[in-house]
């Protein structure tokens, strides 16, 4: 780029996401025209993707406290405590824009930079997880996006040394020109030693550490702050190229500095990078930032102030050091073969100072910077209430068992084995249950306490009823963690939507944001950190709803979680919760009927606290021997994944008569569970739900090797095994 700065235009203003009121509101915050760095910093720090300008005046209404929570969000990542002087700091994050891109370094990027994002409080990551959501398999870029994003998460994730445990993998034709990619890091620390981005003190030096600045990312968060349209592929060199082994290096250099007490604030150069990073750490603290450029190591020759303020090079850091400790500092980041440079210092003025070349590039109020961003309350017009779908009125066109043979084989309920066996999710030798369950279960250092882990959403559930869908997202993910035996503890969140300037869209965050507060507070789960993703659309066509809900839980024992695997012949199946056959929204009435309309299941949350407790109670004593929640495919989906999980079959009674056989099996009622109790402990634990008024029934025996419906066919469990894990890698092979 050359050096003689480009003259500010409405076309240039324009090209950097700025709308004209916006630059206005620039003039009159520093009553001049900015220069052309000046222009790329506002463009970086008032960008959707920084600000959250459409969605900040709805966030305020989450919950986000409780005794246990040390850090809500506003940091770079959120901190509960769970005893013992340990704190665990989580977050999720989104990549999608750079991901459908350039799926391998987009994936990759954002798996490393929600690492970082960990590990800048103090903590050591000790699992990640993932949601990705693609377009339908028939679609020609489908088959490229899976097989680059996968490769991309476990190419960070393995080499870094961190286990991938947990995720979610959906197909759908919503997201054909949008992908989404999620990333979610978990990290443990000492609770009395979390640190926070806020500068404090003087004079004190700010010190750039990590890997060197170059032209790579530049104006990312910018592009993740629009739509997508035919033009896309040519934003291919604003995705960064991450270096796993170089994170790795880092990490060890930040959490010894940590421990060498050097550091006073440290926030990470994600989005928008030094930008981003200076501008936070100064507003935080109070404080101003002088910043020289000559001093930040770079690997690309000539670049400018421009450049270098807004590349999002992978693997940096920026800290605010101790001064006497700025020695010993240098010398760790040396030894780890990274780069260390003062690049700046802290002022009383609250100005942000930008020199390169010995020419000011930049002086702007740092704390307007971020708070005089704009907010907007964008016009939001609430989902039309769709109608109620009755069982009586679905005809059922296939038989109940060749239903179950076909649903077990699609792409929204297939095994997602060719997914996660790229990932290394057993190195750290601390993973107690894989992929593949309810929730991963990561045992801490040499417990006995350990982790639930899940990520989980039903887009379908929230375009159909934004709202319900909230709440279900919530109750799901709760349930997850319940169902290996975990108490729930706090959520993170990754909510991706449409264009926020259509109010149908603006709707459906409203929405979905209100049910997520109102399952929060019902099931005593604050949320303590997340991200907004928003313009994930390409020429007007949006993707799903799709708030993502990342919850963590805390089991006092690992080795009295439970899995969804039938574990022998002979013990009781037990159905807790009530059936009424909800098919609308259902995946039966999709992929079987050809259907997707209707309002989605409706949420109880009393019901899902009180029926989750008890299930955990059962798990805690003992008495139940598998768990698996109810979702998507009901009743006998549900039943055919324990059975495949264990390789046994069970004898099943057949529907109740006042039920409509399909409704009964494949509908998609919330607040419920299946658990498997030894045939000593049966009668004592209905007594128990009948006494406390929970409802349960038992609707089965295990044994045998066929999942066998009084007056059906019997399927055997080794072919459903079969159909099941066969899709996915038949569509990766092309077979499909």
């Amino acid at each position: 780029m050359s050096s003689v700065e480009p003259k500010i235009t409405p076309e240039l203003v324009a090209s950097h996401g700025l709308k004209p009121d916006e630059y206005q509101r620039i003039l009159k915050l520093i009553g001049r025209e900015p220069t052309f760095t000046e222009l790329g910093i506002f463009s970086a720090m008032w960008n959707e993707h920084c600000s959250y300008k459409s969605s900040r005046l709805h966030l305020k209404g989450l919950p986000t406290k409780a005794p246990w929570v040390l850090q809500g969000p506003g940091e770079n990542a959120g901190v509960i405590d769970i005893g013992d002087n340990q704190a665990i700091v989580f977050k999720m994050e989104s990549h999608n824009h750079p991901s459908f891109i350039e799926p391998y370094q987009g994936a990759t990027t954002g798996v490393g930079g929600i690492l970082r994002d960990v590990f800048t409080m103090g903590a050591r990551p000790i699992a990640c997880l993932n949601a990705l959501s693609f377009g339908a398999p028939e679609h020609p870029r489908t088959r490229h996006l899976v097989s680059g994003v996968v490769a991309g998460v476990g190419g960070y994730g393995n080499s870094f040394g961190v286990p991938t445990v947990g995720g979610q993998v959906r197909f759908h034709t919503r997201y054909d020109g949008n992908i989404l990619v999620n990333a979610m890091a978990v990290g443990l620390a000492d609770s009395d030693k979390i640190f926070l981005a806020a500068a404090s003190g003087v004079g004190m030096p700010i010190v750039y550490l990590g890997s060197k600045t170059g032209r790579d990312g530049i104006h990312g968060a910018s592009m993740a702050s629009a739509e997508f349209d035919d033009d896309s592929a040519e934003k291919r060199p604003t995705v960064q190229v991450g270096d796993p082994f170089a994170e790795k290096l880092l990490l060890e250099a930040c959490l010894e500095i940590m421990a060498a007490d050097c550091v006073i604030a440290i926030q990470d150069m994600g989005a928008a990078g030094l930008t981003c990073s200076a501008v936070e750490m100064g507003a935080k603290g109070d404080l101003g930032v002088d910043l020289d450029l000559d001093a930040v190591p770079t690997r690309e020759p000539g670049m400018t102030a421009y450049e270098m303020m807004l590349s999002e090079s992978q693997e940096r850091m920026l800290m605010v050091l101790k001064p006497e400790k700025e020695k010993q500092a240098e010398a760790i980041f040396k030894k780890w073969g990274l780069d260390f440079a003062v690049v700046g210092y802290t002022t009383p003025t609250k100005r942000f100072v930008v020199k390169h070349g010995g020419d000011v590039k930049a002086e702007l109020p740092i704390k307007e910077l971020g708070d005089e961003a704009p907010l907007y309350d964008r016009p939001h017009v609430e989902s039309p209430k769709l109608p109620v779908i009755h069982a009586r009125d679905i005809a059922a066109p296939i038989g109940v068992m060749e239903a179950l043979e076909k649903l077990i084989a699609t792409p929204e309920l297939c095994s997602k084995r060719w997914v996660w066996e790229q990932y290394d999710h057993v190195i750290g030798g601390n993973t107690v249950q894989r992929p593949g369950g309810d929730a991963a279960v990561v045992r801490i250092e040499d417990g006995p306490k350990a982790l639930a882990l899940t990520v989980d959403v039903t887009p379908r559930y929230c375009e159909a009823d934004p709202y319900e869908g909230g709440k279900q997202a919530v109750a799901e993910a709760w349930r997850n963690i319940t169902a290996v035996g975990g108490k729930p503890m706090a959520i993170t969140d990754n909510l991706n939507f449409g264009n926020p300037e259509r109010p149908e869209i603006m709707g459906q965050l409203v929405g979905c944001l209100k049910g997520i507060s109102e399952a929060c507070i019902a099931l005593d789960s604050p949320i303590v950190s997340g991200n907004v993703s928003l313009y994930n659309e390409t020429n007007g066509r949006g993707i799903l709803p799709t708030p993502s809900i990342g919850g963590v839980g805390l089991l006092d024992d690992f080795t009295k979680s439970t899995t969804l695997a039938f574990k022998a012949a002979g013990e009781a199946i037990l159905l807790i919760g009530d059936t009424h056959g909800w098919l609308g929204q259902s995946v039966y009435l999709r992929d079987i009927c050809g259907r997707e309309e209707g309002a989605p299941p409706p949420v109880d949350l009393a019901a899902e606290k009180r029926h989750g407790d008890v299930v955990r109670g059962m798990i805690h004593s003992g008495t139940a021997t598998a768990v698996h929640d109810l979702s998507d495919g009901g009743l006998l989906i549900a039943l055919a994944e324990m059975a495949i999980a264990g390789s046994i079959g069970a004898a099943l009674d057949a529907a109740p008569e006042a039920m409509v056989p399909h409704a009964w099996w494949f509908g998609e009622d919330q607040a419920r569970y299946l658990v498997t109790v030894a045939q000593d402990d049966l009668l004592g634990v209905l007594t128990k739900l009948k006494t406390i008024g929970v409802p349960c029934a038992q609707i089965g025996l295990t044994g045998g090797h066929t999942l066998a419906i009084e007056g059906e066919r019997p399927v055997d469990v080794r072919a459903l095994n079969a159909a099941h894990e066969r899709w996915l890698p038949d569509y990766m092979a092309g077979k499909a």
